[in-house]
């Protein structure tokens, strides 16, 4: 099947996007990358280094020409400093496509909305193609995707807490009115929860704790690579209705008649 994922101007294989911390080093960060198949790669601006040649580089582990770098605002708590960090990655030559995430509460890692919503307004105007965490929330998604941002990125659940997908319903109202793809954001804890996210027909799912924290992280991403095959495929496929009965596999009707 060509069913291809498209995102902005350019079209990718794979539907999984994965992140690049709290791997033990960059070799173990690049061996998960290459088994989980992702083509996009989402990167911490302020947490990793992307921008200083002196010393060890995470794009020195990625080939650009394999990758798309995604730089992500992750640690930034207001809509100046994340507007900051987005420029800064462009300034060293990474791209314009960025993940913005603006920090509402410490603990929970809950988004800012009227931050967010303040900082796509100026990055999409200086040119950034702009992919935002939110809330699982219908009404924000659709001011962003009216505001010109390229994709929405609901949280399944809060950041790094591997509880998969507390409001399926939410998603689907999202992807009901959805112009632009939907891409589950923060909250996967295995595979199952990868599919589900797919087969309720989200364009793709990004994570990073659930493959770094797992026991066999390698072994993690590769289980993701075919959980978001299988999920995606299940929905395209097009599951049977749910019966509260019983429906033979083999009808009887007309053989014993």
């Amino acid at each position: 099947m060509n069913d291809l994922f498209k995102l902005a101007d350019r079209t990718y294989r794979s539907r999984l996007i994965v992140g690049t911390g709290k791997y033990k080093d960059f070799r173990e960060t690049q061996r998960a990358i290459e088994a989980s198949g992702a083509e996009i790669v989402t990167v911490a601006v302020r947490r990793v280094n992307i921008t200083d040649p002196s010393k060890e580089n995470l794009l020195d582990y990625l080939d650009p020409k394999k990758y798309a770098i995604l730089p992500n605002t992750a640690g930034c708590y207001t809509a100046d400093d994340a507007v900051r960090t987005c420029r800064l990655a462009r300034e060293a030559g990474v791209g314009n496509m960025v993940k913005l995430e603006v920090i509402g509460d410490e603990r929970t890692l809950f988004p800012d909305i009227p931050a967010t919503l303040e900082a796509a307004r100026i990055l999409i105007k200086e040119g950034f193609v702009v992919l935002p965490y939110i809330h699982d929330d219908p009404v924000t998604a659709k001011k962003l995707q009216e505001m010109g941002c390229a994709a929405v990125m609901p949280l399944a659940a809060p950041i790094g807490s591997g509880l998969g997908i507390r409001n399926p319903y939410n998603i689907r109202i999202i992807l009901e009115h959805a112009t632009a793809p939907v891409i589950v954001d923060a909250g996967v804890g295995t595979a199952s929860d990868a599919a589900v996210a797919m087969e309720i027909g989200c364009d793709g799912v990004l994570m990073n704790s659930a493959i770094a924290g797992a026991k066999e992280p390698i072994l993690m991403a590769e289980a993701m690579k075919l959980a978001v095959e299988a999920g995606r495929k299940a929905f395209l496929a097009g599951r049977i209705p749910k019966k509260l009965y019983a429906t033979a596999s083999s009808p009887l009707d007309g053989i014993l008649g």
